[in-house]
């Protein structure tokens, strides 16, 4: 059951789930509000929690609305283009060829077919940018499969516009988005011990949290830098 509960210029979305504690989000990029609460708390005593947590509130919208966003990429000479957390300059080369990407150092060398518009240079850069992560992340997952105990039945790569990865507890699966590849390596580390430790507890719960200090002692850390990294005005518009 959904509710909304009205703070003055604030909507928070309340979702009754089975669980035992009430947990407040705060959503990239535009600082939507969400309340996950037990099914049989009083809309009252949410509202009452919400109140005491409005400071909070208020300080991560300001703190997301004011986080840089890159300029939208237009695939031309010069470009600048993030890798695994460090900045390259972008070439652009026409050839009768199968389109490709190459990094050479600090260089991003886009090489497609003479007349590419901005779409097919896009579609040829995600793919390289999910090769990537699919060269990177099995290793990762594997280390943190072990580690924990669990084994995940299998990991997608998508575009999401709001949230770094997600979790399919029932079906075992793990969702990573693709604008990670952009991330430094340890940052997109946390992000899979956080998406794997789900398969253990399904909810923000005290329990996961605790799952999460264990296994990632330095998660406030990692997640604070993530989310002040500049996000891609295409994909969290």
């Amino acid at each position: 059951m959904i509710e909304t509960i009205e703070l003055g210029d604030i909507a928070i979305q309340m979702i009754r789930k089975d669980i035992k504690n009430v947990h407040l989000s705060v959503h990239p990029p535009d600082g939507r509000v969400t309340l996950s609460a037990p099914n049989n708390i009083r809309t009252e005593v949410a509202r009452a929690y919400a109140i005491s947590k409005l400071e909070w509130i208020r300080r991560q919208q300001v703190m997301l609305l004011g986080q840089e966003r890159e300029s939208p990429r237009k695939f031309v000479e010069r470009e600048s283009h993030y890798l695994w957390g460090r900045r390259h300059l972008l070439s652009v080369v026409e050839k009768n060829a199968k389109p490709s990407v190459i990094i050479d150092h600090k260089r991003i060398t886009l090489c497609v077919r003479p007349g590419s518009n901005h779409v097919k240079k896009s579609q040829v850069m995600h793919e390289w940018h999910k090769k990537l992560l699919h060269e990177f992340l099995p290793p990762i997952i594997a280390k943190w499969e072990h580690k924990i105990g669990v084994r995940i039945a299998d990991y997608f790569l998508q575009r999401m516009k709001t949230k770094w990865g997600g979790c399919n507890p029932k079906a075992g699966h793990i969702r990573l988005n693709t604008e990670l590849v952009k991330k430094p390596k340890d940052l997109v580390e946390y992000v899979v011990v956080h998406e794997i430790l789900h398969l253990v507890e399904p909810t923000h719960s005290e329990r996961f949290l605790k799952l999460l200090a264990h296994h990632y002692p330095t998660w406030h850390e990692a997640r604070a830098e993530l989310n002040e990294l500049p996000l891609a005005s295409e994909e969290w518009r």
